[in-house]
């Protein structure tokens, strides 16, 4: 397949089964629509990176790798799915009975945010929250092209930024709209303070299950 010779990993690739799917994880059965793929190499970019294990189910069974146009539509999510492009290092692996399971490794990004082109021709950021793939919200898109474009330089803080890390320390994590109304400030104001703290890691976007929040950076 492709020039992949499939090297000996039966326990190697059960130990990564038995993790199940997680942050740095998923599962794919096979291969078949290269945007869906490129959410995940997205989403994983975003992240601290991951792999996908292709020939596992869901469940965690092994049906092996059917196809090698897998590894094809792989590379077109990562070259032309994605922006920008990606590297993804693909290794096969034979397991029980013949059959081989390919493990497809993404990096994180040196320079995010990492796009996705959806069905829809929009390109969209993604991030890794346990296993799922979550479209990044703009205010963290906005924090990831600041980091990108910063200068270095250092500056005090307002008011308004102070207080809200004092917020922050007593109650923990909070939205761009509530730290709007406490503080009686614009939406724009608020946004634009969060992204700059989380530009200097100062603060952190952590997920609830239901929407990002800002906390306090570890």
């Amino acid at each position: 397949m492709k020039d992949i010779k499939a090297i000996k990993g039966k326990y190697y690739i059960h130990s990564l089964i038995s993790e199940g799917e997680h942050e740095h994880q998923d599962f794919k059965f096979a291969i078949t629509d290269a945007a869906k793929i490129a959410h995940s190499i997205s989403a994983f970019a975003n992240n601290d990176g991951g792999r996908l294990l292709i020939g596992v189910k869901d469940n965690g069974n092994i049906a092996g790798v059917r196809n090698e146009e897998d590894i094809y539509v792989i590379e077109q999510a990562a070259q032309m799915y994605c922006h920008p492009p990606q590297d993804v290092k693909m290794t096969a692996f034979s397991v029980e009975g013949g059959a081989m399971v390919l493990r497809a490794e993404i990096m994180r990004a040196e320079r995010r945010p990492v796009f996705a082109r959806d069905i829809d021709g929009k390109f969209r950021a993604y991030y890794r929250v346990k296993d799922e793939n979550i479209v990044a919200p703009a205010i963290m898109v906005r924090v990831w092209q600041r980091k990108q474009a910063d200068d270095g330089c250092i500056f005090s803080l307002s008011d308004a930024e102070t207080a809200l890390l004092r917020y922050l320390d007593e109650w923990g994590m909070t939205t761009v709209d509530d730290y709007m109304h406490g503080a009686h400030i614009s939406r724009e104001t608020a946004e634009e303070i969060i992204v700059r703290l989380c530009a200097m890691d100062v603060l952190e976007f952590v997920y609830t299950g239901s929407e990002f929040k800002v906390v306090r950076a570890e």
